[in-house]
Order: structure tokens, then C-alpha cells, then sequence
């Protein structure tokens, strides 16, 4: 199966244009994808609902949208009723089979006095899938402070490891009549985690090689695919798909992490170089 991660930054490219249809063409194909900076009435884009397009620019595939807050732009009485706006920004997870549970966590955050700080998320979305039940997340973390970015990846691998003692978002529904959803170990997590590899956040998230025996493989921490990945460098190089052989270099990419268990299952990660949705880069992965 495939899977790609976008930050696609409100639907504005490099070349300064909105396109949807633009963003759609980079990820489609993907049998999950995760999308991060995907917004509702904002002030940037002209106030677009993002979550609707994108939902009539890829008509054949589920979603699940999570706002990490939302801020009134102009709510207002008109002829006599309440009529609410809000600026929403949040992730959002799309896949070619149904998504049997989602929620949004928020990530620990601080009050910021200079450069702008909002509530950040991590979409969780349990999707059965060729490989069984899996859990995708779609995480966009600070991107002031590696201080901040550190706690909320402390906060994300709590939910990632604890999944199965904590049940997800819903648990105990036997009691409405409902069969009670798995609660699998397997998990991705893909997303914009504004770190380098070697930082100390990513350290928090991935761990460290041992000078002799490498990365191990330990239950604190399973989300160590990482640098099995090869995503382990700040420039990483561009490969697409329809011309292997063309490449070049880039200083910004999202990350991909996942289980020790869907580690084994990676053949091949890559970039969509000719993408120009965002100056993010769309990252694929290909799992057995």
C-alpha cells in the first residue's frame, strides 16, 4: 500500500496561487493520505473552505477533518439568525477504505509574545487495511521552539505506545450494540514535525544510535523506523517515481515514522520533485 504526508500551507503554492485541484493531483493514488495546514475561513486564502474542496477534488476517498481551534471572523445576526464564522486550522487524513475511528489530540502548547503560536494537533484515524488494522496520524508540531516541539512529542509518544491500554477514542461499545473496533500496535505517523534528524526532538521521538550496536529495537522506543528509512539528513533527495534516474537535492522535507512491526514492511520511500502545491515536498512511502 501507499502512502504520502503534504503540509500543502492553506492551498497556496510557491508561485503564490491557490489551487486545490493542484494539491489533489500530488497526493492522488495514495491509499492513505495525511495532510497538515488545511484550514476553513481563513484570512490568507481568501476564506476558503478547504475541507470541502478537497473533498470534491478527491470524490472516492473517506476523511475525517480536525480543527485545533477556531476563531471567530466575522460571526454576525443576519435576518434574524445566528450565523457563526470561524477561522479553523487543523490536519486532515484521507483513505480509499473507511475510517472506523478518529479523534484529535492536541498537542501541549505555550503562550507565545512574539512570533505567532497556535493550538497544535495530531489526527488520529484507525483504517483497516491489506495489512490489517492500522492507525495513521496526521501531526503538524511548532515550529518555533524545539522546547515546545520536545513536549508535545513526549505528550504524541504517550498516545502512540499507550494506544492499547488507553482505547483510542472510543471504547466499551458493546454497551450501544456496537462490536468493539481492535486496538492495533501498528501505527504511521506522518506529518510536518518542523526538526531536523539528529535534533534533540527527534532524538525524543526516534532515540539514538549506540556507537556499537546501532539502533535497537525497544518498546519506549518503537517508533524508531526513522533512520531505517533513511530519512536521517536534512537534504534528502528527490526521486520521482516516472524518472528514477532524474534527482536532485532539497532542504525540506515532512517526516515519516511508524511501528517497529510496519517497519519490515517499508520497499521504498520517495519525493514528488515536480510537485509545486507548497514548498513542503509530498512525502510517499510504499509498504509491502
Amino acid at each position: 500500500m501507499r502512502l504520502v504526508t503534504y503540509n500543502i500551507q492553506y492551498g497556496i503554492g510557491l508561485d503564490g496561487r491557490y489551487d486545490v485541484e493542484r494539491i489533489a493531483d500530488a497526493v492522488r493514488g495514495a491509499d492513505v493520505i495525511a495532510l497538515q495546514e488545511v484550514t476553513r475561513n481563513n484570512p490568507k486564502n481568501g476564506g476558503r473552505d478547504m475541507v470541502a474542496e478537497l473533498g470534491d477534488a478527491l470524490p472516492d476517498y473517506f476523511a475525517v477533518y480536525g480543527s485545533n481551534f477556531e476563531a471567530n471572523v466575522g460571526s454576525a445576526i443576519e435576518n434574524g439568525r445566528a450565523v457563526t464564522r470561524t477561522f479553523q486550522l487543523g490536519n486532515m487524513v484521507l483513505s480509499k477504505t473507511p475510517i472506523h475511528l478518529s479523534r484529535n489530540l492536541l498537542l501541549p502548547r505555550s503562550r507565545s509574545f512574539e512570533a505567532m503560536n497556535f493550538q497544535r494537533g495530531a489526527l488520529e484515524a484507525l483504517i483497516e487495511t491489506p495489512l490489517g488494522f492500522v492507525r495513521f496520524y496526521s501531526i503538524h508540531l511548532d515550529h518555533r521552539s524545539p522546547v515546545e516541539r520536545v513536549s508535545q512529542i513526549q505528550f504524541l509518544r504517550q498516545r502512540l505506545l499507550n494506544y492499547a491500554l488507553e482505547g483510542g477514542a472510543l471504547s466499551g461499545v458493546a454497551e450501544i450494540g456496537l462490536p468493539e473496533l481492535p486496538h492495533p500496535e501498528a501505527f504511521v505517523a506522518m506529518g510536518d514535525f518542523n526538526m531536523l534528524a539528529g535534533s534533540p526532538e527527534y532524538v525524543e521521538l526516534a532515540g539514538r544510535p549506540d556507537h556499537e550496536f546501532g539502533m535497537p529495537l525497544t518498546a519506549d522506543f518503537a517508533v524508531d523506523a526513522a533512520m531505517r528509512l533513511n530519512v536521517a539528513a536534512d537534504l534528502v533527495t528527490w526521486v520521482d517515481p516516472k524518472q528514477p534516474g532524474d534527482t536532485s537535492r532539497h532542504k525540506r522535507i515532512d517526516y515519516v515514522f511508524s511501528s517497529a512491526s510496519l517497519a519490515r514492511s517499508l520497499k521504498r520511500l520517495w519525493v514528488d520533485r515536480q510537485a509545486v502545491g507548497s514548498d513542503h515536498i509530498p512525502v510517499w512511502v510504499e509498504l509491502a
